[in-house]
């Protein structure tokens, strides 16, 4: 799967990321109430702490929960909630060993269309809607999977030229274009509410 990404603009982290499907998949998980540069580049900093060379499914999901934590909570902490996003990293690496033999490659290898990749990806834990579809325009915009509908089952992520989420980030300047639609959007959902609350 090995491909070229811009998604942690760190060239270790973003190494990782194109080469380890389980790298993608915990940096998408990790990606809220944090910079995406910080979620992208949390499954490197795992990875080194567990002292390995790659992710591997079966050994965070075998890992002591408390040890876990406490190597998400080092200084500088993976995330603002360590705690809380290592559990979920571990249950997501638990359905996948479940479901997957702890291969994250295969939710999208041999799928019957983009309405099943998007089924897929939405049913594991931590993920909902939004990052579901995020992940499947990720996936066709920068990693070359695309089955038959991605787009569609994207929604507005998978729009070609788009600059909604971190499909769309090739580098600095698509990651600054990113950023100000997201703060566009959060403002206009914030007059929005005060709109609703004064009516």
């Amino acid at each position: 799967m090995a491909t070229k990404v811009h998604l942690a603009q760190r060239p270790e982290a973003d190494e990782l990321l194109g080469r380890s499907p389980l790298a993608a998949l915990i940096g998408m998980l990790l990606d809220q109430q944090v910079p995406m540069e910080w979620a992208f580049s949390g499954p490197h900093t795992i990875m080194e702490r567990l002292g390995a060379d790659d992710l591997d499914a079966h050994e965070i999901a075998a890992c002591d929960p408390e040890r876990f934590a406490a190597l998400l909570s080092e200084k500088p902490a993976v995330h603002r909630y360590p705690g809380s996003m290592a559990k979920r990293v571990q249950q997501l690496c638990q359905y996948l060993v479940e479901h997957y033999d702890g291969d994250a490659e295969r939710l999208w290898k041999d799928v019957d269309g983009g309405k099943e990749l998007f089924k897929r990806l939405n049913a594991l834990p931590g993920y909902g809607k939004q990052k579901a579809q995020i992940f499947v325009a990720l996936l066709g915009k920068q990693y070359g999977v695309r089955p038959e509908g991605w787009r569609e089952a994207a929604g507005d992520y998978g729009a070609e030229g788009s600059r909604r989420s971190v499909a769309d980030i090739t580098g600095p300047d698509s990651l600054a274009e990113v950023r100000a639609f997201k703060q566009q959007m959060k403002a206009a959902a914030k007059s929005a509410k005060a709109a609703k609350s004064a009516g």
